[in-house]
């Protein structure tokens, strides 16, 4: 059995737990990060636009890539110290509900976390990025919380055609 447990900063301690909790030990497990494109990407446009081409030792992008990077290692590092059992790390970067779609490619579980408005239960409670990982996984998904999950009372009424 292979399970991908996708990490994102804030909500990885569920998903490291969900695994703990629900895939055997004999598991093959990938703690699977993905960095978007998006600060490193604008940061690079806005030197090169705002302050010309000339001097590429001083484009902030590289750095905050530099930085992201080893925001994922540690991230990385920490998932597998509380996972407390042998594990792959795999990062990743690009489109970060593709790559995620992509790393599942071959698994038997994928793991994640929502990420949306959590404070009720309802689709709201998935953001962009794991609403298009839940809707794409090419393999069965376990979708956690990352805390207590909220009452049944925070579920919006029916329609009034529905009643």
């Amino acid at each position: 059995m292979r399970v991908i447990a996708w990490l994102v900063e804030g909500t990885w301690p569920a998903c490291v737990d969900a695994v703990r909790a629900h895939v055997p030990d004999s598991a093959e497990v990938v703690l699977l990060h993905v960095s978007g494109p998006d600060v490193p990407g604008l940061a690079h446009g806005a030197f090169a636009g705002l302050l010309g081409r000339g001097h590429p030792e001083r484009d902030p992008g590289a750095m905050l890539e530099t930085l992201g990077q080893g925001t994922a290692a540690g991230l990385l590092d920490a998932a597998a110290e509380r996972l407390g059992r042998p594990c792959a790390r795999e990062e990743r970067s690009g489109r970060v509900e593709r790559e995620v779609v992509a790393a599942a490619e071959g698994a038997d579980l994928l793991v994640l976390a929502r990420d949306g408005e959590r404070s009720r239960l309802g689709p709201k409670s998935l953001g962009p990025a794991a609403r298009f990982a839940v809707d794409h996984a090419p393999c069965p998904v376990l979708l956690v919380w990352p805390e207590p999950a909220p009452g049944l009372e925070t579920i919006p009424p029916a329609p009034p055609r529905h009643r």
